[in-house]
């Protein structure tokens, strides 16, 4: 795996030194369960794989250098490099500037952009007719182009689907950019369509089998599908495909359902003819960082606390999975705790902010799950961890809790 050249002030003197011991410990990464840092009076769960992933190395070392070998020049980037507010306000504060919000909304006319212009794409990637007209306008859009090469493997897999003849159902939010990305390229290699989660994808299963109308899939489906799709000719061969941020469990769940419908309809014989086995579009990082939420949540805790960015689709996730078994409070910094009884957090599910008081339970010894989305920088997890642990005065210095790990 590349060794990235990532600024110093993202990494921290706690989390970054788990890391590294469970690197050693477990270099094939087959261990999921949490790393114990016992300060006495608080014990921490920390998640085997969270934070930076590969993707998000390698949009933040572009970023940067485009910076560095740019000084004279104007920068912008397209939207959001990735959806964590410091990361994105750390490149705002040394002059970059957004094009666009995360809904693709102009902030920045491109009319007022000359070809002498720095334009860094997102780590999500960008739609055809965005690059397009960029090109046009004689922007190297290549240049700094720090689209993930794990989204890029689904962009090739989306071809692959057309070129088979397959139409292309696509796991994701409809209005997150990544989705939009992949859905402009998926569009130009065959009929697509979108579909959010199992609901939906029941709605479009029961259309298949002939249990619905045209009526109630237009319902639900209006906007979400190719313009030349037509639901009566092009969901008789259908391959799977995802945004790489969402529930890997969720995205193996629909495409395991569409390939039941397929067998019910068609048989199991003629299967191949109808659906087609996609699953290795499935991002790594994101597939790990949940696996690893799963075997926090073998452990018993009084709480959770997941850190990242509120419009991060990847950390909601993990959010989500905490939720199930315990309290479980979702911040973007250490900001958020404002005493050792009260904590801002963030209700993904009604998107709202919430206040909560005595979050900390009183007991002899608070166990608490902390883990955080792929572009979270360990120094945000680690202001967590000390601020939290400030709280307890007669706590265990942190040199003598990790110089006690193995």
């Amino acid at each position: 795996m590349k060794n990235f050249n990532i600024p110093d002030f993202y990494k921290s003197p706690v989390i970054s030194k788990v890391k590294e011991i469970r690197k050693v410990s477990d270099p094939r990464k087959k261990d999921f369960s949490p790393t114990i840092l016992d300060f006495g009076a608080v014990r921490f769960h920390i998640a085997r794989h969270f934070g930076f992933c590969y993707g998000v190395e390698n949009a933040i070392e572009i970023s940067y250098k485009a910076i560095e070998e740019n000084p004279d020049k104007r920068i912008f980037l397209l939207s959001q490099m990735i959806h964590n507010p410091d990361v994105n306000n750390d490149l705002l504060n040394r002059g970059v500037k957004f094009l666009m919000d995360t809904s693709g909304n102009q902030i920045i006319p491109f009319s007022d952009l000359s070809s002498n212009d720095i334009v860094i794409i997102p780590a999500f990637g960008t739609t055809l007719k965005i690059e397009i007209e960029l090109n046009k306008m004689g922007i190297e859009v290549r240049k700094y182009d720090t689209t993930c090469p794990f989204v890029e493997r689904v962009w090739k897999k989306s071809e692959k689907l057309g070129e088979d003849k397959y139409s292309i159902i696509i796991h994701g939010k409809f209005n997150h950019e990544e989705t939009r990305a992949t859905f402009s390229r998926s569009e130009q290699n065959a009929p697509s369509i979108i579909v959010k989660d199992i609901v939906e994808s029941r709605v479009l299963g029961e259309y298949i089998l002939g249990n619905i109308g045209l009526d109630e899939f237009n319902k639900v489906f209006k906007g979400k599908h190719s313009d030349n799709f037509d639901p009566t000719k092009h969901l008789e061969r259908v391959g799977v495909i995802n945004q790489t941020t969402m529930l890997a469990t969720e995205t193996q769940e629909i495409a395991d359902y569409f390939k039941n419908i397929m067998i019910k309809k068609y048989g199991d014989s003629d299967l191949k003819n109808h659906f087609a086995d996609t699953r290795d579009t499935l991002c790594y990082a994101t597939n790990e960082n949940q696996e690893a939420t799963y075997g926090l949540l073998k452990n018993k805790a009084d709480l959770a606390i997941v850190v990242g960015g509120y419009n991060s689709s990847n950390t909601s996730h993990i959010v989500e999975l905490c939720e199930e078994k315990l309290p479980t409070y979702f911040i973007s910094s250490a900001k958020e705790i404002v005493s050792k009884n009260e904590i801002n957090h963030f209700d993904f599910s009604h998107q709202k902010h919430l206040h909560s008081l005595d979050f900390l339970p009183n007991k002899k010894t608070i166990d608490i799950i902390l883990t955080s989305g792929a572009s979270c920088p360990d120094s945000i997890v680690d202001e967590v961890l000390q601020k939290i642990v400030s709280y307890f005065p007669s706590a265990k210095e942190i040199d003598e809790v990790i110089g006690g790990l193995k």
